[in-house]
Formats: structure tokens, C-alpha cells, sequence
């Protein structure tokens, strides 16, 4: 019993220290399938429609380097981290790269 309780306090800690090291953020990853001036709709991996609100504070990388929500494009690959609002999600920052060519083989 004592060993159970043990584990279980420990994995509660592990998942503490993993939510606290993001921040709390939520991770979207996958492919811009859509834009407005207030939104981003990605697909993910597992074929997920998710649309993340931008706000006037999001923040944009494009690659490694500072980018602009005009630079990001549909097609694009993002890692966005959010934080959900109410029912909606919020960008904090996006992470956006231009999606690699398709082979000509």
C-alpha cells in the first residue's frame, strides 16, 4: 500500500514538473490549413482540425529568426504554443516553417 502511494505522489510530481517546465502551454503541431487575420487552423498528425485565436501579443519565429503572421503561409509546418481561454485557444507563440518541396523522384 505504502509503495502504491509512493508511485502514484511520484508520477503527480513528474507530470507537475513537466506542466510547470511548458509553462502550462498547449502544443499544437501539424500544417497550416487555413488563416484569417485573428486565426491559424492546423491540421496534426493525427488528421485533427484545431483553429488557434492570434492575438496582439502572439509572437511569430519563423525558422529560428523572428518572423510575421504575413510571412506565414498555408502549407506551412507550425508548433504553436497555447493557452486555452475560456472554450478557445490562444497563441502565444507560433513556430512556422515553409514546408519542405516534394521530391521529384
Amino acid at each position: 500500500m505504502n509503495r502504491r502511494i509512493f508511485i502514484a505522489g511520484m508520477l503527480l510530481m513528474c507530470t507537475l514538473v513537466f506542466l510547470h517546465a511548458h509553462g502550462g502551454m498547449i502544443h499544437v503541431m501539424g500544417t497550416v490549413t487555413a488563416m484569417t487575420d485573428n486565426s491559424v487552423t492546423v491540421e496534426t498528425s493525427d488528421k485533427k482540425t484545431v483553429e488557434v485565436q492570434l492575438t496582439e501579443t502572439t509572437t511569430f519565429l519563423n525558422g529560428s529568426k523572428p518572423g510575421t503572421r504575413k510571412e506565414m503561409k498555408v502549407g506551412d509546418r507550425v508548433v504553436i504554443h497555447a493557452v486555452k481561454v475560456k472554450d478557445a485557444l490562444q497563441a502565444h507563440e507560433v513556430h512556422f516553417s515553409q514546408a519542405a518541396p516534394a521530391s521529384s523522384h
